[in-house]
């Protein structure tokens, strides 16, 4: 199901810097659910928006959050 709630961001455009932290979240296998937090936008703009710039927020085959499994 999609997330349709909207962050203190709803409608603003995507700064560079916003673009950035987004990539840097995807790169640490950061759920949806948390960058949705702490971009303050919906998982549907965060998952649009990586869309649009070729991140890719598939799960990378490891821990979440750089942790090491066991």
């Amino acid at each position: 199901m999609a997330d349709t709630t909207t962050g203190r961001h709803n409608g603003e455009e995507w700064t560079a810097e916003d673009a950035a932290r987004l990539r840097e979240l995807a790169d640490g296998n950061t759920p949806t659910g948390v960058m949705s937090i702490k971009l303050g936008r919906s998982e549907d703009a965060i998952r649009a928006k990586a869309q649009a710039e070729g991140i890719s927020l598939a799960p990378a085959n490891r821990a979440p959050y750089g942790k090491v499994s066991r």
